[in-house]
């Protein structure tokens, strides 16, 4: 297992007990709370293994579902945002993405936000669909993406900012 394994590993872990102990916990203004484990979908290497890729973002879903007791709706979005992450990455890198030479360490503040800010609002869109699951309640849906999305937003990209890696 080499340094970088280690490290996603430990990047994994760390954040599903952040959320589940800390963030879970927190519904900022009643029904608010920042989705910060899927930043390790956002970090996950450009060129890993498409299946195991999606397979560990699956399980990344489930954890946070058994402990939060949510019925699978963080596993559906997670394995939704894993799916859409080429998409996000090609859209927002365009050529960068397309030889493989993207770091996220070395993008500007800019294309970072955007990238961040495609994947959150997909993620969060999928989360709260399924978990209301009714359509005639689509402005709480709306709502609801809309300021954990912000939240999410802001926390991530301090996250990012806080905590990058110059080595790679």
């Amino acid at each position: 297992m080499n340094k970088d394994t280690l490290l996603h590993i430990g990047r994994f872990v760390i954040l599903i007990l952040i959320q589940v102990m800390v963030l879970n916990h927190i519904n900022f203004l009643g029904s608010l709370n920042p989705y910060i484990y899927i930043i390790f979908i956002l970090l996950a290497p450009i060129n890993i293994n498409k299946s195991l890729f999606i397979f560990v973002s699956f399980i990344l879903g489930l954890t946070i579902d058994m402990f939060g007791d949510s019925g699978g709706v963080h596993a559906a979005a997670c394995l939704i945002i894993a799916f859409f992450r080429p998409v996000a990455l090609r859209t927002v890198f365009g050529l960068s993405y397309e030889f493989q030479t993207v770091k996220l360490s070395h993008i500007g503040f800019g294309e970072k936000l955007v990238y961040v800010t495609l994947m959150v609002l997909t993620h969060h869109i999928v989360l709260f669909s399924l978990e209301i699951f009714n359509f005639s309640h689509i402005l709480l849906i709306a709502k609801k993406t809309l300021f954990s999305s912000l939240f999410t937003i802001v926390i991530t990209m301090l996250v990012l900012v806080l905590f990058r890696r110059n080595d790679s």
